[in-house]
């Protein structure tokens, strides 16, 4: 009898763990979106941030600013001094920091109601173009661009912003002659714990990762196209220190949709092809959703705005509007993106 009680037991647990075991998470497909103008005027925006119901953003023509959704309040700097073009955005507790892309290259750090502002970094090399920047902390951040020797050129902060100190070549992997980063939306760079990646493109598609906010660092080959000046990875966003999503393509192919978008599983070590000949073309940013499990991605570029429920396999267009360059999530099923003259909200339904 006990022997018979024993073994029903343990069946019972065997079926409960069978259960648990094949459980799927189920992810919530969106449908639709419904779509807010948050701000229009005559600018181009490729790098945004989102702080509750404040929107930053830099842009074409030395324009910086702000749009507070609720109050319907914007402000844009005037107290830049050259017409400089910002692709590069950052935001902490108490500062805002923006970066221009040419030489002479000059980051700026602002209070967050724009009231005090200076210049804490400039490079002057004539080959200096940068690209994207992001903070793992109040304190500690970093900025990325197109090489000016043989490694890409990497400033990092580790007192808030207030210096910022070149990593030297020696330091960084090697790049080869005509591997670069593209300034498209801010997301060459991707930060996740104390792990940050950064991705290239032109003659070589490659991700570099740093597991010590930007001590040491490695460099891995992906299978995104790549070999020509305006081929390669354009945007990189990781889930988390595992999962991460590539996208970009070719520039001047913009409807060509192989070899565009790739996911790893193992923080970046090695890349795998999704969505082969499905979904977008040209990507200029790509995002994933959150609260989504790794699962869920958003993508604004070229042939308009797409979305996959399915870690980048199928993707189903919401828009075709091509003046889309970046994007960012403020909660699971909101978002707000900018590019050619606006700044808009989407609502995920």
């Amino acid at each position: 009898m006990k022997n018979t009680l024993y073994a029903g037991i343990l069946l019972l647990l065997l079926g409960l763990t069978a259960c648990t075991s094949t459980k799927k998470t189920v992810i919530n497909e969106f449908t639709s979106i419904k779509i807010d103008t948050l701000y229009t005027g005559k600018i181009s925006i490729r790098a945004i941030a989102a702080d509750n119901d404040t929107i930053y953003y830099a842009g074409s023509d030395k324009k910086l600013g702000f749009v507070a959704t609720k109050a319907k309040y914007e402000k844009q700097l005037t107290s830049i001094p050259r017409n400089f073009e910002f692709r590069s955005i950052a935001l902490t507790n108490k500062y805002v920091y923006f970066l221009s892309i040419e030489s002479p290259a000059q980051l700026y750090r602002y209070s967050r109601d724009f009231k005090q502002g200076e210049l804490v970094y400039e490079e002057t090399h004539a080959k200096a173009f940068y690209d994207s920047m992001h903070f793992w902390n109040d304190n500690e951040g970093i900025a990325i661009g197109d090489p000016t020797a043989d490694c890409l050129s990497i400033i990092i902060t580790r007192d808030g912003g207030k210096t910022w100190q070149k990593i030297p070549c020696s330091q960084l992997p090697k790049v080869i002659d005509g591997e670069a980063a593209f300034a498209a939306s801010n997301t060459n760079i991707s930060i996740k714990g104390n792990s940050c990646w950064v991705v290239s493109g032109g003659k070589q598609s490659r991700v570099f990762h740093s597991p010590d906010k930007g001590t040491s660092w490695k460099v891995y080959n992906t299978p995104i196209v790549q070999g020509e000046a305006m081929t390669g990875i354009f945007t990189a966003d990781f889930y988390n220190e595992s999962i991460g999503f590539i996208a970009g393509g070719n520039y001047e192919k913009p409807n060509q949709n192989d070899q565009n978008k790739a996911i790893t599983l193992d923080g970046g070590k090695t890349w795998t092809l999704v969505g082969e000949k499905v979904g977008f073309g040209y990507a200029s940013c790509v995002q994933f959703v959150p609260d989504s499990n790794g699962k869920a991605l958003v993508s604004v570029g070229a042939t308009g705005l797409h979305y996959s429920n399915d870690s980048g396999n199928i993707w189903k267009q919401f828009s075709t509007d091509a003046s889309l360059y970046t994007i960012r999530f403020l909660n699971a099923q909101e978002a707000i993106a900018a590019g050619k003259d606006k700044i808009i909200r989407i609502r995920f339904k």
